[in-house]
């Protein structure tokens, strides 16, 4: 067996970059800064971001056999767990306030709203961009929205970070798939590709 261990493969983020466009908004091919219509949503603690998981499955049992005889599966949730440390950039309040962007903005220096009463429906397309030198990975979600909110705490000892988790879904007519690319940064991979006859 060859040994595939290689030290370049290991992934140290030195960078977490969240942007946010309209719903359904294409991702970009490239791995640069996406541009318009993207909006980054600003400095992130140096945490970065949480990328979770979570599956669900559901045994089926038969007389007879004391194993399941089947397993089905029955949910896959995905969500990403980040902290924004800009709490005034105004598409981070937006989000964390379950509003729409358009309620920031300020009609002189002040931009004033209502807190909604019934949780907002309100999606966006995201994309969740880490590096490591010329190693990148970007998560890219074509419908995505708040589902959880950290507590706020406006502080005299540090910036008030704002921390919020984004469920992922599928695009329209569940066509776009919330998807993963990698860039390899030149390190050779091609020894977990076997050619096969």
């Amino acid at each position: 067996m060859a040994d595939t261990r290689n030290a370049d493969l290991t992934f140290g983020a030195n960078d977490y970059l969240v942007y946010a466009a309209a719903i359904n908004t294409v991702a970009p091919t490239a791995f640069a800064d996406p541009g318009t219509p993207w909006t980054n949503l600003g400095w992130i603690t140096t945490e970065g971001g949480l990328f979770k998981t979570e599956d669900e499955t559901k045994d089926v049992e038969a007389a007879g056999s004391l194993e399941p005889i089947r397993t089905l599966n029955t949910k896959s949730v995905k969500s990403a767990q980040v902290t924004f440390l800009e709490g005034l950039n105004p598409f981070v309040r937006a989000l964390y306030d379950n509003v729409p962007l358009a309620s920031l903005e300020p009609t002189t220096d002040v931009a004033s709203y209502d807190l909604p009463d019934k949780p907002s429906d309100l999606r966006y397309a995201f994309i969740f961009d880490t590096m490591d030198g010329t190693k990148r990975m970007r998560l890219y979600m074509p419908n995505g929205k708040v589902t959880e909110r950290g507590d706020e705490q406006p502080q005299t000892t540090d910036v008030m970070p704002v921390q919020m988790t984004f469920k992922f879904f599928k695009g329209a007519a569940n066509s776009a798939a919330v998807k993963r690319a990698i860039k390899y940064g030149g390190v050779d991979v091609s020894a977990f590709f076997p050619v096969t006859p």
